[in-house]
């Protein structure tokens, strides 16, 4: 875990409502690169732990017979459900706890995807706990983002979100040590990701590429949700102090942008999928 934090429940309080809307989404080919990339053949199921509201699961949903969310966070737990409901996906089932609580009884899997969630977990034990909840041949899948560069600065129609900015903003009500939870998190997120992996006795990485490269608008009200949907800026670490920071926070963006409107450039992403021999 990272040095000097402990996880706590209020980790991401408050910002399911914002997740959605706020995250940049994810390429709309991860679906048919992970059909792919895999083995769907019998009736596999799916398990998304640290799951969120659903994002990752209910993408790949009607590529399994069942697929199972994890996340300790309750209001995550019913926004994934609200989605469920929206978009129609059946055979979707969400269960609060924290992954080092698995099995729980929830059955063997053939693929557990991890999507910026591994590193908030005791990875040495919940690598394990996965490797015996799947199937063999099954595989531990990390939806991992990749640096790409982004386009020429003509490709982008508005001005990119104020990054710095927005830091300095945070900085002023927060402090410049990065929150999470009641903690602190001071050395961000832990490496050697294989060597964990290979210590529970998966196989290499596989690893599939999902082409992403685009330009996205986004609005005043997609910059203010991206800002609280992170651990680090969640609404409940600004106390009784949201409201000044949020109206200080649109005032900021209107004056970055005539238009109220910026773009953001969502890169490549990629699978890196870890047997069960």
């Amino acid at each position: 875990m990272p040095e000097g934090w402990v996880w706590d429940e209020t980790l991401f309080s408050g910002a399911a409502p914002y997740y959605l809307r706020g995250r940049l989404p994810y390429p709309d080919a991860l679906h048919d690169v992970f059909q792919a990339a895999t083995r769907l053949e019998g009736a596999p199921r799916l398990i998304d732990v640290g799951c969120g509201p659903g994002i990752v699961a209910l993408a790949l949903a009607d590529l399994f017979a069942e697929v199972v969310g994890v996340d300790p966070d309750a209001a995550m737990l019913a926004e994934a459900e609200r989605l469920a409901v929206a978009r129609g996906v059946a055979n979707a089932t969400w269960v609060r706890m924290r992954a080092e609580e698995l099995p729980a009884g929830l059955g063997p899997f053939r693929y557990a995807t991890f999507a910026q969630s591994f590193h908030w977990m005791d990875r040495e034990v919940v690598a394990k706990l996965i490797f015996d909840m799947l199937e063999p041949g099954g595989a531990f899948v990390h939806v991992n983002g990749v640096v790409a560069d982004p386009p020429p600065a003509p490709a982008m129609p508005f001005p990119p979100p104020p990054d710095a900015a927005i830091q300095e903003l945070v900085s002023s009500y927060l402090g410049l040590v990065r929150r999470a939870g009641q903690g602190h998190l001071r050395h961000g997120t832990p490496g050697d990701e294989w060597g964990v992996l290979r210590r529970a006795g998966y196989r290499p990485a596989r690893v599939a590429l999902v082409p992403g490269r685009r330009v996205l608008e986004a609005s005043i009200e997609d910059i203010v949700a991206m800002v609280f949907s992170a651990s680090g800026t969640a609404p409940h670490l600004f106390g009784d102090r949201l409201p000044a920071f949020e109206a200080e926070l649109r005032a900021l963006l209107q004056a970055a942008s005539d238009h109220g409107r910026f773009s953001r450039w969502q890169g490549d992403i990629q699978l890196d999928i870890y047997e069960r021999p």
